[in-house]
C-alpha cells in the first residue's frame, strides 16, 4: 500500500501540477491566486490571473532540455519577427520545481476565429524558409522521443503496453529505412492547426515548441496529412487549402505510410499518459488502441 501510494504521489495529475505552478509562481514573484487550469497534456498549461501569463509545468525532470529548447527558439523566433509565442523576457527560464521545468508566457488574447488550415500551410512554408544561427542549437527529430517513459508511467492494461511496445520496435525499423530527400531546416515539430492561435489584432501566432528542432520539413507535414487522409478531421478543401499554401501534399512521398504509423502511434501514447484523468479520456484511448491494432480498419479517433 505503501508503494501504490508513493506511487500516485509521483504521477503527473493535475493537482500536483498545481503544486509545481504555485512554488514557481511564488519562486518568479507572481501572485498564483484563482489560476487556471486550462489543459493537461504534455505539459501542464495555467493561466494566471493576476497577471496576463500562461505557465507550463512539464512532467518531469527529463524534459528539462525540452524546455531551454523552448525558451531559446522562442528568443530567436521573436528576434526575426517571426509571429510567434514569447516567453515572459524578465525571468530566467526554465524554474526547475521538485523536478519539473516551468516556464512563463505571454498570455496571447485570442480574437472571435480559429486559425484556418491554409495559414498553417503558410505559417509552416515562411518557417521552413527561415536559416537557424549558429548559436541556436536544436536536436534533431526524435519520433521515439519519451515513448519507453510514457509506455513504463502508464496506467494501461498489460496485453496494451506489450502490444505496444512490440509496435514501436515495428515502427523504428521502418524508420531506420526511411529515406528523404529534402534538405533539412527548422521544424516545429508538432504543426497541427491546434498550435496556431489568432491574436485580437487577427495575427496568426504559432505557439507550442517543446518539439521543435532541426530537421526534415516532412514532420511538419505529417500530422495534417494524417489527420486527413487517416482520421477524416478535415474536409477535401481545407486539406487542398493546406496543400496549396505549403506547396506539397505529403500523401505523395512513398514515406506517408511510415510517418503515418508513427503519428498515429505518438498520438494515442501522448492521450494514455492520462487515462485516470477522467473517463472520456480514458475512452478515446480505448479508441485509439483497438484503432493501431487493426491498421486497415477505419478510425473513429475524436480530436483531444
Amino acid at each position: 500500500m505503501a508503494a501504490d501510494a508513493a506511487q500516485s504521489e509521483d504521477r503527473f495529475t493535475s493537482a500536483r501540477a498545481t503544486r509545481m505552478m504555485a512554488a514557481a509562481c511564488q519562486a518568479a514573484g507572481l501572485d498564483e491566486r484563482g489560476a487556471e487550469l486550462i489543459r493537461l497534456g504534455e505539459n501542464a498549461l495555467f493561466r494566471l490571473t493576476s497577471v496576463p501569463v500562461i505557465v507550463r509545468v512539464a512532467r518531469g525532470e527529463e524534459w528539462l532540455s525540452t524546455a531551454r529548447t523552448e525558451v531559446a527558439v522562442s528568443r530567436w523566433l521573436a528576434a526575426e519577427g517571426f509571429p510567434s509565442a514569447r516567453i515572459i523576457d524578465d525571468l530566467e527560464q526554465p524554474f526547475l520545481i521538485d523536478g519539473h521545468p516551468v516556464t512563463f508566457w505571454r498570455l496571447i488574447l485570442e480574437g472571435d476565429r480559429k486559425a484556418t488550415y491554409g495559414e498553417l500551410g503558410g505559417v509552416l512554408r515562411d518557417l521552413h524558409s527561415l536559416t537557424v544561427p549558429e548559436g541556436l542549437v536544436l536536436p534533431s527529430f526524435d519520433p521515439f522521443d519519451k515513448q519507453a517513459l510514457r509506455l513504463d508511467r502508464a496506467v494501461i492494461p498489460d496485453d496494451d503496453r506489450a502490444f505496444l511496445r512490440k509496435r514501436w520496435r515495428e515502427l523504428q525499423d521502418k524508420y531506420a529505412e526511411l529515406r528523404f530527400e529534402t534538405p533539412k531546416g527548422p521544424v516545429h515539430g508538432d504543426a497541427h492547426v491546434q498550435n496556431l492561435m489568432v491574436d485580437e489584432q487577427g495575427r496568426v501566432i504559432l505557439i507550442d515548441f517543446e518539439a521543435f528542432c532541426y530537421d526534415h520539413p516532412e514532420w511538419d507535414l505529417m500530422v495534417t496529412s494524417v489527420e486527413h487522409y487517416s482520421l477524416g478531421w478535415q474536409t477535401d478543401e481545407q486539406y487542398a487549402d493546406f496543400v496549396t499554401a505549403y506547396g506539397r501534399d505529403l500523401y505523395d512521398w512513398d514515406g506517408y505510410k511510415t510517418l503515418r504509423g508513427i503519428q498515429e502511434f505518438g498520438m494515442t501514447t501522448w492521450l494514455m499518459q492520462n487515462v485516470q484523468e477522467d473517463e472520456g479520456t480514458a475512452a478515446e484511448y480505448r479508441r485509439r488502441i483497438a484503432g493501431l491494432r487493426d491498421d486497415d480498419g477505419p478510425r473513429d479517433w475524436r480530436p483531444w
